[in-house]
């Protein structure tokens, strides 16, 4: 069974840039629902749909199957009315692997930076480029991103973190 167990920071300085490879992503949302989602991802020339299901704020149920490129393209042109655009940066430091998300669009602005742990208290050092956590703060998840622009959001929504 598929289980991904993660933490999500605001991005707040540029020392993360120049670390690590970085590639473009585009996503689609096929079902955005509290409790679970369905995506389809395009990297390049490969593609995957994901199915998600909340346990927690920090951990759920992830599936993850490759699909045909063709297919995840009509997916996301015919099936998918929320979408997204970013640039991943993957970081490896201190034996993790962090992934830095600069967001485009109506995203544009946001960068978030989320690390995969195999415990929900799995301690780890912090880059200083980090923020604010955002792990329980869902409107920074990005199915909730693609149909609730960054850009429509207030300078206090953005100042305010839920928890």
């Amino acid at each position: 069974m598929g289980m991904e167990i993660e933490r999500r920071f605001l991005v707040t300085a540029d020392g993360w840039r120049g670390q690590g490879e970085t590639r473009r992503l585009r996503q689609g949302f096929m079902c955005v629902e509290p409790e679970r989602t369905v995506r389809v991802r395009v990297i390049g020339d490969q593609a995957w749909l994901t199915l998600k299901s909340k346990i927690s704020f920090v951990s759920r149920y992830e599936f993850e199957y490759p699909v045909p490129l063709a297919d995840a393209e009509t997916m996301l042109d015919v099936m998918c009315a929320l979408k997204i655009e970013k640039n991943r940066t993957r970081i490896e430091r201190d034996g993790r692997v962090w992934e830095v998300d600069e967001f485009f669009g109506d995203n544009s602005g946001l960068v978030l930076a989320e690390i995969e742990l195999p415990d929900e208290d799995t301690p780890f050092d912090r880059p200083d480029w980090l923020g604010a956590e955002v792990t329980r703060d869902p409107r920074y998840t990005n199915a909730h991103l693609a149909g609730h622009a960054y850009a429509g959001w207030s300078a206090e929504e953005r100042a305010r973190i839920l928890d």
